[in-house]
C-alpha cells in the first residue's frame, strides 16, 4: 500500500532567514521545494517557488539588494500560507495594470493569479507580505482522511477530554493535542512493560516501519 504523505506528515511552521540577493533566489526555491515535498504538498510546490521569487524580488528591486529578510511558510487550515518579512514598511507592494512586455510590476499580478489571495501585514519595523494557495488537504486538522490517522483522531480525543479548552488560540490547541499525544504514547509504553515487551525494540520497529511509508513517492 502506498502511503498517502499528505496524510501523515507533520507541517509546523518553517522560517529561513536570508540576504536579499539575486542569487539567494534559487538558494530558497530550493530549500522551498525540500520542505514541502517533506509535507507532502507536492502539488504546489511550483506555485510556491514562482510566488516566493517574485514576493523576494520586489524586496531586491524596492527595498534594496542585501537586505535582510525572511521567508515562512505554514498551513493556514486547508491552505498553505506564504510569506516574505522585509524592515521596509513604507514600500509597500501595488497590483498593477503592467502589460506583457513590461520588463517590471508584474510580480503581484502573477501573484495574484497564482494564489487564493494575498496581501500586507504591517508589524513593529516590519513588512510582512503573504499569499495563500489551496492544497489537497481536505481537513482543517491537516490530513486527507487516512484510516490510519482516523484511528489516532479517535484515541487522542479521548485523551483531549477535560484537557483541550472550548475556546482558545490555535497555538493552544496544537499544544493540547501534542499533549494528549505524548500521554498516549507514554501509556502505551506502560502498556508494554507490563506485558514483558521490550519498549525500545517495538520503538525502533515502529520508526523503521513509519519511515519507510514516508519515503514511497505518492502515486
Amino acid at each position: 500500500m502506498v502511503l498517502d504523505c499528505t496524510a501523515c506528515m507533520p507541517r509546523k511552521p518553517w522560517e529561513l532567514s536570508f540576504l536579499a540577493e539575486p542569487e539567494e533566489v534559487s538558494v530558497l526555491r530550493r530549500a522551498l521545494r525540500v520542505q514541502l515535498e517533506s509535507w507532502g504538498l507536492h502539488e504546489v510546490t511550483d506555485a510556491v517557488q514562482l510566488c516566493a521569487s517574485e514576493l523576494v524580488a520586489n524586496v531586491i528591486h524596492h527595498v534594496g539588494a542585501g537586505t535582510p529578510a525572511a521567508v515562512r511558510v505554514a498551513m493556514e487550515g486547508t491552505r498553505l500560507r506564504l510569506e516574505v518579512r522585509d524592515p521596509d514598511i513604507r514600500a509597500l507592494p501595488t497590483l498593477v495594470d503592467a502589460s506583457a512586455d513590461c520588463e517590471s510590476g508584474r510580480g503581484m499580478t502573477l501573484i495574484s493569479a497564482t494564489a487564493e489571495r494575498w496581501g500586507v501585514q504591517l508589524l513593529d519595523g516590519w513588512k510582512v507580505t503573504w499569499c495563500e494557495l489551496s492544497t489537497s488537504v481536505t481537513e482543517s486538522n491537516g490530513h486527507c482522511g487516512d484510516p490510519r490517522i482516523s484511528r489516532a483522531e479517535r484515541v487522542l480525543n479521548i485523551y483531549r477530554e477535560g484537557l483541550t479548552p472550548a475556546t482558545g488560540s490555535s497555538r493552544l490547541h496544537a499544544t493540547m493535542r501534542e499533549v494528549a499525544a505524548i500521554d498516549a504514547i507514554a501509556d502505551l509504553l506502560h502498556w508494554l512493560r507490563v506485558h514483558g515487551l521490550d519498549a525500545d525494540e517495538v520503538l525502533d520497529r515502529a520508526q523503521t516501519h513509519f519511515e519507510a511509508e514516508i519515503a514511497t513517492p505518492p502515486r
